[in-house]
């Protein structure tokens, strides 16, 4: 395998201090955060960072030229190119627009940068009876050798109610039109090659009722709908050929399915798995593939075999790692990969199938050498009910497995789940002599529906103890010491940390919970005033209540069972959180001080729900390793 290298000309753009302290190393920004190629595979584009400096970085592969624009302390959150001179930027901000979208949220905005003129525009600035944000995806096509962007954005009518709208921007001269206003409920829209608008799906989200519908001349009839309160309907872009749809299904049963939909209202059997993701052709647009996790492995699966065999070819070059494609030119000739090495680290690298050779472009942790990476392995048990479950365990490195202190660190969502790729957080626990337990707890999702719909009900209460028995699964192995656990989390994970002193006690020498839900019952009200009434369904379903007034709801709250809480309690929260409000935590601190139990919190000013500002990122992390060192010492 090639030796691994930093690319020159990221260091020549955006050179770096070296970190003493190791624990930076992992805090920081990821030192590359995207990578893109051009379509005619002439340029590479990536985000470096510098600090809390974010800096587009552009270099020819002929000449090796470099180029840069320094974007400051915007939050960049994708690099795309239009074609091979138009490099599409998308950032973020959290703001409050129009109180008749959402009260306050994280809007994404979308630029378009030209090489050959070095301009930058805002697109959708000019949005007829709209906003210059982005209200969905957007897609690219070229139009008579023109890159034309089709962008999801907010239109309103004359009584100011916003429906998603379909508008057409030309990269040139950067201006808006609207190709369709829209339908009530509208979702998702799909553009053919052609740049015509092929289809649009849409959901009421009172009644659950779903449809698609397609273009037939100058006017639109429905193709497909049905009726899913928790489920619904997803275009997920063109299918095999260049006039089928693939489209995502879910019914209240968790029936997840991808298939295509013809232009006659037929369905294709099942084209690729529910939890899997589409691979596409670069040039058509078209269905040629997907990835998903099996068990712990990625697997892509092409549906030509001659694609396959390329695919395995680039696997093969990086044995026994983890190999996810990013990005590749037009013809399919360059491809940029990120590899998750299980003693190194993730790096990027670029491929070149044509010269049969490749190259490191950079790694996201710069810093990172072969002792600063923990062992990570997969674990099964069961929980005492007898539910098999699965996790993973990263142990410190060069310290044997046995009466090592831990600290279980629950994921997000809740439908979500963990992974054995390179977690920061963890790693960083790991290098400071902890263990770290990750569990796929009931209602984890991309693990099949079974586990998903198990933990319909039993939020704060299985799921809950699943990651205690996880830990009893751990001590009878001798592996960590039952006495020496705490639990760390962010999001879902935030609120699991909290539920793990009050409401399953006797566990944990201590709790930190960043950006969790603290109280149920206000978070699923502020939850319905923000997204409606199907975000309000979700977390319902999850709880186990039938509404907000359910007393199921203060059975699983922190904040009204505080005075059981028998551990210190750390609180950190962003003030920018758009997710689980700030207000959360408040009440948190607020109701164990009143019950005399040991509470600090901790606020990021400027931070949002998702850790993208380096300073305050490195801040929490360093709160959370002081609070565990003092309360529960590795050695």
């Amino acid at each position: 395998m090639i030796a691994r290298r930093l690319a020159a000309f990221i260091l020549a753009v955006c050179a770096t201090p070296a970190f003493a302290a190791p624990l930076e190393v992992y805090g920081k920004l990821p030192s590359i955060e995207d990578v893109t190629i051009s379509p005619d595979g002439a340029r590479l584009a990536l985000i470096a960072t510098n600090g809390e400096q974010r800096r587009i970085v552009m270099k020819d592969l002929a000449t090796g030229q470099v180029t840069g624009m320094i974007v400051g302390e915007a939050k960049v959150r994708d690099l795309r190119w239009a074609s091979s001179d138009h490099l599409l930027i998308t950032t973020s901000t959290t703001a409050r627009i129009q109180d008749v979208i959402a009260p306050r949220g994280e809007w994404r905005m979308l630029f378009s940068y030209d090489v050959k003129t070095q301009k930058m525009r805002q697109l959708l600035r000019d949005a007829d009876n709209g906003l210059n944000v982005l209200a969905g995806s957007f897609s690219v096509r070229m139009v008579d050798n023109e890159p034309l962007v089709f962008a999801e954005g907010w239109r309103f009518d004359s009584t100011h109610r916003g429906r998603i709208a379909l508008f057409r921007i030309e990269l040139k001269r950067g201006e808006s039109k609207v190709v369709h206003g829209g339908f009530p409920g509208t979702r998702d829209w799909l553009v053919a090659q052609d740049g015509e608008a092929l289809a649009e799906s849409g959901q009421d989200p009172a009644s659950g009722r779903w449809q698609v519908r397609i273009k037939d001349g100058a006017a639109w009839r429905e193709l497909a709908g049905g009726t899913a309160l928790h489920g619904g309907v997803s275009l997920m872009g063109l299918g095999r050929g260049a006039d089928t749809l693939l489209v995502g299904t879910q019914d209240d049963q968790d029936l997840a399915l991808v298939r295509e939909l013809r232009r006659d209202g037929t369905w294709s059997e099942p084209l690729i798995p529910g939890d899997a993701t589409p691979v596409r052709d670069p040039a058509t647009h078209q269905l040629i593939g997907h990835s998903e996790r099996v068990g712990d492995d990625l697997r892509y699966t092409f549906f030509d075999p001659r694609d396959q065999r390329t695919w395995r070819s680039v696997e093969a070059a990086y044995p026994g790692e983890a190999v996810h494609l990013i990005s590749w030119s037009a013809d399919r000739k360059k491809l940029v990969v990120l590899v998750d090495s299980k003693t190194e680290g993730p790096d990027y690298a670029l491929v070149d199938l044509g010269a049969k050779k490749a190259t490191w472009i950079g790694g996201l942790y710069e810093n990172l050498g072969a002792g600063d990476v923990a062992p990570v392995r997969p674990l099964k048990f069961k929980a005492k009910d007898g539910l098999e479950l699965s996790g993973y365990l990263t142990t410190p490195l060069g310290r044997p497995a046995k009466g090592l202190p831990l600290v279980v660190l629950p994921h997000g969502g809740p439908a979500a789940r963990d992974t054995p790729v390179f977690d920061w957080w963890a790693q960083a626990l790991a290098s400071r002599g902890y263990a770290v337990l990750q569990v796929n707890f009931r209602g984890s999702d991309g693990l099949g529906a079974d586990l998903l719909t198990a933990g319909y009900g039993e939020w704060g209460r299985k799921m809950q103890t699943d990651l205690s028995d996880g830990v009893r699964h751990l001590a009878g192995q001798g592996v960590i010491d039952p006495k020496r656990v705490c639990i760390v989390g962010g999001s879902y994970g935030g609120y699991a940390a909290l539920a793990g002193p009050s409401l399953d006690p006797g566990v944990y020498r201590c709790a930190a919970s960043f950006g969790g839900v603290a109280d149920p019952k206000s978070m699923v009200e502020w939850s319905r005033d923000k997204s409606g009434v199907a975000a309000r369904r979700y977390w319902l379903r999850f709880m186990g209540a039938k509404d907000t007034n359910d007393p199921r709801l203060a059975e699983i709250s922190p904040v009204v069972q505080a005075a059981k809480v028998d551990t210190p309690i750390l609180l950190i929260h962003g003030r920018d959180d758009t997710v689980v409000p700030f207000q959360q935590s408040r009440l948190m601190n607020d109701a164990l001080i009143k019950a005399g139990k040991s509470v600090q919190l901790v606020s990021l000013p400027g931070e949002d729900h998702w850790l993208s500002r380096g300073e305050t990122r490195l801040a929490m992390l360093n709160a959370v390793v002081a609070f565990l060192e003092k309360h529960n010492p590795p050695n």
